[in-house]
C-alpha cells in the first residue's frame, strides 16, 4: 500500500492538494486561495511514509480517456500510397497492405510506440479497436497488446473487432480469409474468460466490435455479437458513417438507412458506441440520442482522410454520449490525446460559431464522460474515484500569460507533455519519461519493423 500527496496543482475546480491511497483518491481540500498551503485537515490524514509531489505551478486533471484507437498504426505513419487519399482509398493502400505482414512483434512494437505517445499527452485508457482476425490469426497476435499495456501501466480495453462477412470490403482488400461466426464467438469465449474484468476499476476490458457495422458482418451475425456480448455484459463499437457510403449500402443492401440498420440488428444503446459519425442526419441524430449510443469523435482522423466534421454540437443536444478518440496513427500521426482535445475544440467554432464548444465541454468528454460510457470508475478527481491523474508542467513559455492555468495545456494546444501520470495509483510517468520504455531499444524496434514493412509492401504493390 502506498500514500501519495499531491500539492498546490491547478485543478479544474481550483488549486487542491490531492491524497492518493493505494489505487484510489483518498482525500482533497480545495485550497481557500492562491497563497494556501495543505489544510490541517488533509494534512492530519497523510503519514511520515507519504511521498509529496510538489505541483505548484502545474495542472493536475483526471486522466484522459482515448475510446478509439488502431495500435497496430502506429509504424505506418505518413505512408506515400495513401498521404493523399480519402478513406476508401487509403485503406487498401495503408493498413489493410500492411496486415499480412503485422506479425506479433510488430504490434508489440507499434503498441509501445501508441502508449508513449499516449501516457506523454496525458491518456490513461487507451481503447484499441484491433481488427487483425482471420481464419488464420494465432493468439499471439493478441495477446501482444495486452503485454505492452501492462509493461508501461496504461488502462487497456481490446475492441475485439474482425469480419465474419465472407467478402467484405476489409476481408478483399487484405487477402485475408474472414473468420466464420462460430470462429469468432469461440475465440472472443477465450479473450473474454482470461482478459475481461468486469471491475469498475478493471485494468483490462474486452469490448465486442465487428470492424465495421454494415460491411463486415450478416444481420444474423450482428445479432449474435450483440446477445453474446449482453449474455457476458460487454460493451459493444464499432466504425459506422465515417464516410457516406455506409448509408448507400446500407439503403442498397436493407432497404434502410444505417441507423436504422445498426437498430434493427440489435447495435443501439447505452451499450454501444460508433467511432466517427460523420454523416449523421437529423433522423440518425435524433434516434443516437434517443437509445442514448455514444459516439468517439476523432477530429484530427477525419480532417487528414477528407471525412468531414461530426456533427458534435448537435449530438450533445440530442443526449448522446459524446467521447475523443485518436484514431489510428496512420491518419492521426500524432497520436497525442491533447491534439484531440485542442482540434475537437476548435473544429466545431470554425463551422458553428464561437459558442459552439467549450474547454470544459471537451475536457469533460474525453475524462469523466468517456469513463461512464466504458463504466469505470476514473475520468474525474474525486474522492473514491481510481487514481488516473496527470500533472501537466506549464512553466515553458508557450503557458506564460494564461488566466485560467488550468486550461493552459488545451487552450494553448501542443507541444505539451505530461510530467507526471499516475494509473491506478501507481507512477508510470516521470519527468515526462514513460517508465516502462526504454526509449533506445524502442527507437531501434520501430527503425526495424518500420523498414521490414516498407520493404515487403513495396514488394506486395
Amino acid at each position: 500500500m502506498s500514500e501519495i500527496l499531491i500539492r498546490g496543482g491547478h485543478t479544474p475546480t481550483g488549486i487542491a492538494d490531492i491524497l492518493i491511497f493505494d489505487n484510489r483518491i483518498k482525500a482533497i481540500s480545495e485550497h481557500t486561495d492562491r497563497t494556501s498551503d495543505l489544510t490541517p485537515n488533509l494534512a492530519s490524514k497523510t503519514t511520515s511514509e507519504t511521498t509529496v509531489i510538489d505541483a505548484s505551478g502545474m495542472v493536475v486533471w483526471p486522466g484522459l480517456i482515448n475510446t478509439h484507437h488502431h495500435l497496430a498504426q502506429s509504424v505506418l505513419k505518413g505512408v506515400p500510397a495513401g498521404i493523399q487519399n480519402g478513406l476508401d482509398d487509403w485503406l487498401p493502400a495503408v493498413p489493410f497492405a500492411a496486415w499480412p505482414h503485422i506479425t506479433p512483434e510488430t504490434l508489440y512494437t507499434a503498441a509501445r510506440i501508441g502508449f508513449a505517445e499516449l501516457l506523454r499527452s496525458g491518456c490513461t485508457t487507451c481503447v484499441d479497436h484491433h481488427y487483425l482476425y482471420s481464419s488464420e490469426t494465432e493468439p499471439a497476435l493478441e495477446q501482444a497488446l495486452f503485454t505492452a499495456a501492462e509493461e508501461v501501466g496504461i488502462r487497456f480495453v481490446l475492441a475485439r473487432g474482425g469480419a465474419t462477412n465472407a467478402g467484405s470490403h476489409a476481408g478483399q482488400k487484405a487477402g485475408r480469409r474472414t473468420e466464420t461466426i462460430d470462429l469468432c464467438l469461440t475465440r472472443l469465449q477465450e479473450t473474454v474468460s482470461t482478459r475481461h474484468d468486469s471491475n469498475p476499476f478493471s485494468m483490462s476490458r474486452v469490448v465486442i466490435a465487428p470492424t465495421s457495422l454494415v460491411h463486415s458482418a450478416s444481420p444474423a451475425d450482428l445479432k449474435l455479437l450483440a446477445e453474446f456480448a449482453r449474455e457476458h455484459g460487454l460493451k459493444m463499437h464499432s466504425h459506422l458513417l465515417e464516410v457516406a457510403r455506409d448509408d448507400d449500402i446500407a439503403k442498397a443492401q436493407y432497404g434502410m438507412s444505417a441507423i436504422d440498420y445498426a437498430q434493427a440488428v440489435g447495435w443501439l444503446g447505452e451499450d454501444v458506441w460508433f467511432a466517427h459519425l460523420v454523416f449523421c442526419d437529423a433522423h440518425a441524430i435524433e434516434k443516437l440520442g434517443a437509445t442514448r449510443t455514444g459516439v468517439s469523435h476523432c477530429p484530427t482522423s477525419n480532417c487528414r482522410l477528407g471525412s468531414g466534421i461530426a456533427p458534435i454540437p448537435a449530438m450533445v443536444d440530442a443526449g448522446m454520449q459524446i467521447s475523443i478518440g485518436v484514431d489510428g496513427s496512420g491518419s492521426a500521426e500524432s497520436g497525442s490525446m491533447m491534439n484531440e482535445l485542442m482540434q475537437a475544440w476548435l473544429l466545431h467554432r470554425a463551422v458553428q460559431g464561437a459558442d459552439a464548444t467549450k474547454v470544459s465541454d471537451v475536457l469533460a468528454w474525453s475524462t469523466q464522460d468517456a469513463a461512464a460510457l466504458l463504466g469505470l470508475d476514473t475520468g474525474s478527481l474525486a474522492v473514491g474515484q481510481a487514481a488516473d491523474l496527470v500533472i501537466f508542467d506549464i512553466t515553458e513559455p508557450r503557458f506564460l500569460g494564461v488566466w485560467q492555468p488550468a486550461e493552459a495545456p488545451l487552450i494553448c494546444g501542443e507541444p505539451v507533455t505530461a510530467a507526471y501520470v499516475m494509473v491506478n495509483g501507481k507512477m508510470v510517468v516521470e519527468q515526462g519519461h514513460v517508465l516502462g520504455i526504454d526509449y533506445q531499444s524502442l527507437r531501434e524496434d520501430a527503425a526495424r519493423e518500420t523498414s521490414r514493412l516498407q520493404r515487403l509492401m513495396q514488394l506486395t504493390h
